[in-house]
């Protein structure tokens, strides 16, 4: 379980999140969305531990979020910041060594997915392609958070579908959490529980996505133009 309570974060005296309270459970894959600069990259650190609130408490399953919690959270980053002279075989070896809870024989059946090839260079790939390492990279640790933002970025609309579809296929719903930034709305909507809305550093709405659908008759782009206004 994922809990940020009376979350304040500031950057040189801005806020990035402001007294935010959420609370998320396992089994679910979650949409966080808004405009930039809302404030969802900084939650998904907040959460992998790598920023600190400035008021507030972050808790992964009862434990506090500090880098020590990598054992429990993959955490995907918008950026790109791999060692160009590894190749991908490289990385996953890497990645391996480093963290006991990844699975390489995942790693390679998603490889196999994704059309990568073990022996390429990181430094040849394509924005696309290095994009597809990143999501093999973090899906194959075996582990109960998966945080991942913008994971669609810089691929080509052509194989966003197949891609979206990967990620039901190669995570384990029932214990792990997954919450994903995104711009590309409607390619991910299909796979989505939840989606949370965040404006300004505010969570402005948070609801099912089935409930959305069925019983207020709107998606969640109908939905964000309406909380947005």
């Amino acid at each position: 379980m994922i809990e940020l309570q009376g979350v304040t974060k500031r950057y040189h005296g801005k806020k990035a999140l402001d007294s935010v309270d959420l609370t998320l459970e396992p089994g679910k894959i979650v949409g966080l969305v808004g405009e930039n600069g809302s404030g969802k990259s900084t939650t998904l650190k907040l959460i992998a531990g790598l920023n600190h609130p400035t008021r507030g408490r972050v808790t992964v399953n009862g434990h506090k979020a500090t880098r020590r919690i990598a054992d429990r959270v993959a955490y995907l980053s918008e950026l790109d910041d791999y060692y160009p002279f590894f190749t991908v075989g490289g990385m996953i070896d890497f990645h391996a060594s480093q963290f006991p809870d990844f699975d390489t024989k995942k790693a390679d059946e998603m490889l196999s997915f994704m059309n990568l090839e073990r022996s390429s260079k990181v430094k040849t790939l394509s924005k696309g392609n290095r994009g597809r390492l990143k999501i093999v990279l973090t899906l194959s640790r075996n582990v109960p958070v998966l945080l991942m933002d913008e994971p669609l970025s810089g691929l080509d609309p052509m194989v966003r579908d197949s891609i979206v579809k990967s990620l039901i296929s190669f995570i384990d719903i029932e214990n792990q959490i997954v919450l994903i930034t995104t711009h590309e709305i409607k390619e991910i909507e299909g796979i989505l529980d939840d989606v949370i809305a965040i404006k300004d550093g505010h969570i402005i709405g948070h609801h099912n996505v089935e409930d959305l659908r069925f019983e207020h008759g709107k998606g969640i782009v109908e939905w964000m133009t309406e909380v947005y206004q």
